[in-house]
């Protein structure tokens, strides 16, 4: 497995080996691997014969006061890992590699990033599209493989994918749960003991969200104020926000007919945890 460090280096792997007729996989990553990261990376493996994975704590998706600093970074035990899922290139660039001196482009993507994510953390889906944007430029696949558990910044980078040509499929991959349900993030290690059993009330209250469509809610707000209600009835949990919107455009869903998302954003202790459920209406 090669690990490669500068944009031009990875560049020219990328473009030899589609010169030689071979189709490249891609998995952006921060690091800090867990069994979700590792679905992408076999998914990819299974579907391409070239694997690349980025692993880069991107700065400029973190607003003042984020966990950029303390973001948990385990580089050898990352090569590790995936070296032992079949993944042929990591590509791992410095900060000053991404963005050098005098750097001054980003990407702006509209309406799908105005609530929810976008709403408690300005900024963020700027330097999301921006990053990612860089990394198709560089690492120039023929798909790219994203988890649902980050549900809004999947439907950003497909939306940036179809209004900017870039000539990529997306290949999204469902979210993977710890066996008692809690989605897999590298944040997990921030929890306590204590809060490691609160932050069930992520995935407990999505499923409440299930039976209470199932039971009969279609009112979106009525929904929405049910789950509210429900989170709350776990103390260490602080609220963010709850959404049930549209899958597509993420805009709040006033009566369910079909499809809904729901979204949630919780804070445990000082750890900020997201999660979503595709709801659907028999």
């Amino acid at each position: 497995m090669l690990i490669l460090h500068t944009v031009r280096e990875t560049q020219e792997y990328v473009i030899s080996a589609k010169n030689e007729g071979k189709s490249v996989g891609f998995v952006p990553t921060m690091g800090f691997f867990h069994e979700g990261h590792l679905s992408l990376m076999r998914r990819a493996r299974s579907e391409n014969d070239i694997v690349v994975v980025s692993i880069f704590v991107n700065p400029t998706q973190f607003g003042p006061g984020e966990d950029f600093e303390q973001y948990p970074r385990d580089m050898s035990r990352d090569v590790r890992m995936a070296e032992n899922v079949g993944v042929d290139v990591i590509f791992n660039p410095s900060v000053e590699e991404m963005y050098p001196a005098g750097y001054s482009s980003y990407v702006d993507i509209k309406h799908v990033t105005e609530r929810w994510e976008g709403e408690f953390r300005p900024g963020h889906f700027k330097g999301v599209a921006t990053v990612v944007l860089k990394l198709f430029n560089i690492v120039p696949a023929h798909r790219a493989y994203f988890g649902c558990k980050d549900y809004q910044q999947l439907k950003v980078v497909e939306r940036m994918v179809r209004d900017l040509n870039i000539p990529i499929d997306i290949v999204p991959m469902p979210t993977v749960r710890e066996d008692d349900g809690l989605a897999m993030s590298s944040r997990n290690t921030y929890l306590t003991q204590e809060e490691r059993k609160a932050a069930l009330i992520l995935c407990r209250s999505l499923n409440y969200a299930k039976d209470l469509l199932e039971q009969g809610v279609r009112d979106g707000d009525e929904l929405r104020r049910q789950i509210e209600q429900f989170i709350r009835t776990e103390p260490l949990a602080q609220l963010d926000y709850v959404g049930v919107a549209d899958p597509e455009t993420l805009e709040p869903l006033r009566v369910i007919t079909t499809n809904a998302v729901v979204l949630l954003a919780v804070r445990i202790g000082r750890t900020r945890l997201i999660d979503n459920m595709m709801l659907s209406v028999t």
